[in-house]
């Protein structure tokens, strides 16, 4: 059985999903979650606190789908691994995902406590990448493979879910964003030999 507080971040994750940022508001939460508008207060502060707690529990789950073993002998893999892990959290995860990546979101500013869980999802994926970096490659070098990476997939992301979708065979999109992770894996392998 779900904790009260889970059934309202699932509440406000489904009306996100659906309506978008306006769609929450505490009352829909409240019907949607069966609770009263008070019970939503008792565990949230408003609306902000729900969507903080989103922000967090969207990039937690980030970045534990991008917590993967590292492959010493083949980094590749580990990145791949991860990549799969990002895809499969951008699928089940939709209404966060859209809310950490800031698609259709114009009025919510994360607090520090929610970019803190950006940022740590950031390094988490950077930790993964440095690994078919040279050694002493600096932090620049680290932030700008990590970049190119997640666009790609970020990037396919927001292509499946846009009016092209329509043009691609849906049991492919996965295969094409791996496809192209594993290309620029290598040409940055190429490139830092």
């Amino acid at each position: 059985m779900k904790s009260t507080k889970e059934r309202i971040l699932l509440a406000a994750s489904k009306l996100f999903l659906t309506g978008g940022i306006a769609a929450l508001s505490v009352r829909a939460i409240a019907r949607e979650s069966n609770l009263s508008t008070i019970g939503i207060y008792s565990h949230f502060n408003g609306k902000q606190g729900i969507l903080d707690s989103l922000y967090i529990e969207g990039f937690t789950r980030f970045k534990n789908a991008l917590d993967v073993p590292i492959n010493k002998n083949n980094p590749k893999e580990s990145i791949m691994t991860a990549a799969r892990g990002y895809i499969e959290m951008a699928m089940n995860y939709r209404g966060h995902y859209l809310l950490i990546f800031g698609e259709s979101v114009t009025d919510y500013i994360p607090s520090d406590l929610a970019k803190a869980s950006s940022i740590q999802a950031f390094l988490q994926t950077t930790k993964i990448i440095e690994t078919i970096l040279p050694k002493d490659a600096t932090f620049e070098q680290k932030r700008n493979a990590t970049l190119q990476i997640w666009s790609i997939v970020h990037g396919y992301i927001g292509l499946m879910h846009h009016a092209i979708a329509e043009e691609v065979d849906s049991n492919l999109w996965e295969g094409l964003i791996l496809d192209t992770v594993s290309l620029h894996i290598d040409a940055l392998m190429q490139n830092n030999k």
